[in-house]
């Protein structure tokens, strides 16, 4: 049997707020919840893997609307498998000229710290050598 969580419980799981879990609902990135009879949602194990994989989207840049083009595309079943791969492969590039463009600013960092480094060498030998006059 599949446990069955509240938003609340979920919210807490995924660190989104529970504002943000009925928005992705209402515009169709999540499929509509099952409730309890008391109209509460009733959270699955298959809905919070699916709303990590949009954290995940979210995280790495995917616009909300490419997330609700790949929503879509998974509620209407196995015939959209290529559709689905194509729009991951296009993110998955993007993501790729990301990291790329990252590690480079990186490395002008470190170059930026080595260099104060090398500086600050310098004016500690500089001024014991004051100093020491």
């Amino acid at each position: 049997m599949d446990t069955e969580l509240s938003i609340q419980q979920v919210a807490g799981i995924t660190q989104l707020s529970m504002y943000t879990l009925r928005y992705y609902e209402r515009i169709g990135l999540v499929a509509p919840i099952e409730r309890a009879s008391s109209g509460h949602r009733r959270y699955s194990s298959q809905d919070i893997a699916w709303i990590n994989f949009l954290i995940r989207l979210r995280a790495t840049g995917m616009p909300i609307r490419e997330m609700q083009q790949f929503a879509e595309l998974r509620r209407r079943g196995g015939c959209t498998l290529t559709q689905r791969r194509q729009l991951l492969e296009i993110h998955q590039q993007r993501v790729h000229q990301q990291i790329d463009e990252l590690t480079q600013n990186l490395k002008v960092i470190q170059e930026k710290i080595q260099h104060y480094q090398e500086l600050e060498g310098q004016y500690d030998t500089s001024s014991l050598t004051e100093s020491s006059h």
